[in-house]
């Protein structure tokens, strides 16, 4: 015989109070290891083990709840248990509706410390300076290449790369009307504006485009003037009382942003190998012919993949140039390690950003 829908609502309910018993349980647990760690000096935060924690229960998952939806709920238990110990404080680029403020919540879980700065640059100082625990920066795009700001900060800064994170990004034009008319300025973060210019020149032609530190900025200023509109996301639309006149302008429908994760060493260390890692490095070699090309020699010998190699003027004015590279693995690695410490005897600059699990 079937159940009616008050029975299944009485079983959702006493299910749902056994969850909750079994998270406050999870929960003590999760304060006794903290406990542990004050005793013995370990880092509260330990992604490498949040990683595998998810990566396990998703094997282990035999639904219907979908993979995703088990990474999410774990992050966020996992980010409430976290809080316990001590909630992380994090820095991204502000105001409040940014995408870099949703890749941290997305990398952290909700229960974090926001600290939204005003640039990328202030992101890099609050977390040096040790304001902020962690800091959240976009590094790539899949349709507009990396972002150089973000590249030249590495290269002086003693933060390094514990983490990533990456999602789909959809850009909506905000306004405080539901209409296109009249529209006389979109404001946007330099990425977004380029990220939509095809639909832009279609649609808003004669429309200027205002390049602003943020998106979610574009969008508060947008909120100010009838006559403005925002690309942003809809949580910064409804963060400052805007409709979505347009949904998803980006150009390529599969636009995907890519984040880091930073901290000092001594906030939290280089996380152990997870077994889907990459490392990032920054190198320059000598200014002589084929130097680039020995490069990927020792990476060849010993069976390293590279993943990225974007090069950065040195600004020296000698037409020297720094490059970024991406390698599959972990310096724990012997493999990895023989062939970073080849990589490393042929460059005249050699810095290790950071070894991480690999996002989904």
């Amino acid at each position: 015989m079937s159940r009616t829908l008050q029975q299944l609502r009485d079983l959702i309910d006493a299910t749902d109070k056994e969850l909750l018993a079994l998270l406050n349980r999870r929960a003590g647990f999760a304060a006794e290891v903290g406990e542990i760690k004050k005793l013995d000096g370990s880092p509260v935060y330990r992604p490498e083990r949040e990683a595998q924690v998810i990566s396990g229960l998703q094997q282990a998952n035999a639904g219907p709840i979908k993979n995703a939806s088990v990474a999410h709920i774990w992050r966020e238990i996992m980010s409430a248990c976290r809080s316990l110990e001590a909630p992380q404080r994090v820095a991204y680029l502000g105001p409040a509706g940014t995408f870099s403020e949703l890749a941290a919540l997305q990398f952290f879980g909700t229960s974090i410390e926001h600290i939204p700065c005003a640039s990328f640059d202030e992101v890099f100082h609050a977390t040096t300076s040790g304001s902020a625990d962690f800091g959240v920066v976009p590094v790539e795009n899949n349709t507009e290449g990396v972002v150089t700001r973000t590249l030249d900060l590495f290269l002086n800064s003693p933060l390094h790369i514990i983490g990533e994170t990456s999602f789909l990004v959809r850009h909506h034009l905000l306004r405080l009307s539901n209409s296109l008319d009249n529209i006389e300025v979109v404001l946007a973060h330099p990425q977004a504006l380029a990220q939509c210019q095809g639909w832009l020149s279609q649609h808003l032609p004669n429309t200027e485009r205002r390049a602003v530190s943020s998106n979610a900025e574009g969008a508060r200023l947008a909120a100010s003037n009838p006559n403005w509109a925002g690309i942003a996301s809809e949580r910064a639309g409804a963060e400052f009382g805007l409709h979505v006149v347009a949904h998803a302008i980006q150009d390529d429908a599969f636009n995907r942003t890519r984040f880091a994760v930073v901290c000092l060493p001594q906030t939290q260390p280089m996380p152990a190998a997870s077994g889907k890692d990459c490392i990032s490095l920054i190198v320059s070699v000598p200014n002589k012919p084929g130097a680039v090309h020995d490069l990927l020699i020792p990476l060849k010998k010993h069976g390293v993949s590279m993943t990225r190699f974007e090069s950065r003027p040195a600004r020296s004015g000698q037409w020297e140039y720094f490059f970024y590279i991406d390698l599959v693995g972990h310096p724990s690695t012997p493999h990895v390690a023989a062939a970073l410490h080849e990589l490393q005897g042929l460059c005249a600059f050699y810095k290790l950003l950071g070894s991480y699990a690999v996002s989904d």
